[in-house]
């Protein structure tokens, strides 16, 4: 896993610049005997923002570059004269991006979309120059603002893979070799259990050009939700899918008992995953004849959708597709 380059999450430290000062200043020219006061505003600190972008597609780019740290805001100066802003910081994060406080755990923001830029540490703001305090009583005021303080912290940034179907399985059912043949994805394919280590993506072609992404997560196995296997580290991942694709191998001693087990993980990590579209897929079903498959059909968990598939064969392969659409856009 070290030599991985899937990053999913990250501890950073940004800190946003400090306001420029006000400057205390009064207009001095000849044959101006009372110029009155004309000290320019502070510019504001820089701002360290969050800006979403579709040419990542894991922190890996953070790993490295762990501290932002913003300009500060300039003095103002005479004859009004504005202090020039800090220069702001951009942190470029995949689509799917969450903020967290490192130190309370608490949710900041996210990014879901391209280009969108969200301010993680806002810059200070820079400080009123004495012109702005004259009165009529007090015609050379003698004081300025300070610019305002700057903002710092640390923060988790967590990747959860924005997909529309997310398949769920345990190791070793059939995953990566579906997403192998439905897209161009090349996920490494073996026949031993935790193939898969890191989500891996695909865009999936469908009829009239047509397109949804599907994202093979790694295995889950009983007491995933306790951090058991790669536990809790990828199944966050599955937050972020549309449609939940179950995945049992026609060979399974109990296919129904598996997908109640696959099912308990989810609702014990977030019972809200619940609410998401379910369809099962009896996966390798190549080794099964028609009359073995009507019989299977009596076996299987009541009350959702199921469809008998192989990914060798490519058999019912667009029939899965056809559901998929169907439940993605309801």
């Amino acid at each position: 896993m070290a030599s991985s380059n899937f990053v999913d999450y990250v501890k950073i430290f940004a800190r946003s610049g400090m306001g420029g000062a006000g400057a205390m200043h009064f207009r001095r020219e000849k044959f101006v005997e009372f110029g009155g006061p004309d000290g320019g505003d502070g510019g504001r600190g820089g701002h360290v923002i969050l800006r979403g972008s579709t040419h990542y597609w894991t922190l890996l780019h953070l790993r490295y570059n762990r501290h932002w740290l913003a300009e500060n805001g300039e003095r103002g100066g005479g004859a009004k004269m504005h202090g020039a802003n800090g220069k702001d910081v951009f942190i470029d994060v995949p689509l799917g991006t969450v903020v967290k406080d490192a130190e309370t755990g608490e949710f900041v923001t996210e990014v879901t979309e391209s280009g969108q830029e969200v301010i993680l540490c806002p810059g200070g703001r820079g400080g009123l120059g004495n012109w702005h305090f004259r009165t009529a009583t007090n015609q050379a005021p003698r004081y300025s603002q300070p610019g305002e303080d700057l903002k710092e912290g640390f923060f988790i940034l967590e990747l959860k893979v924005l997909a529309d179907v997310g398949l769920v399985g345990f190791p070793n059912a059939g995953k990566s070799t579906l997403l192998s043949v439905v897209s161009a994805a090349k996920p490494k394919i073996a026949d031993y259990a935790f193939t898969t280590l890191e989500p891996n993506l695909g865009i999936v072609s469908y009829r009239d050009d047509r397109t949804f992404v599907m994202a093979d997560i790694p295995g889950i196995i009983e007491g995933a939700a306790e951090g058991k296997g790669l536990g809790l580290r990828f199944l966050r991942h599955i937050e972020r899918n549309s449609v939940l694709l179950f995945m049992v191998a026609a060979d399974s001693k109990d296919i129904a008992a598996e997908y109640e087990i696959l099912l308990d993980e989810l609702r014990r990590y977030n019972p809200e995953l619940l609410d998401k579209g379910r369809l099962l897929a009896v996966t390798k079903s190549d080794m099964l004849d028609e009359e073995l498959m009507g019989e299977m059909v009596q076996t299987l968990p009541k009350g959702v959708p199921h469809i008998f598939i192989s990914s060798i064969t490519g058999y019912n392969i667009m029939a899965l597709k056809d559901m998929l659409w169907k439940a993605i856009n309801e």
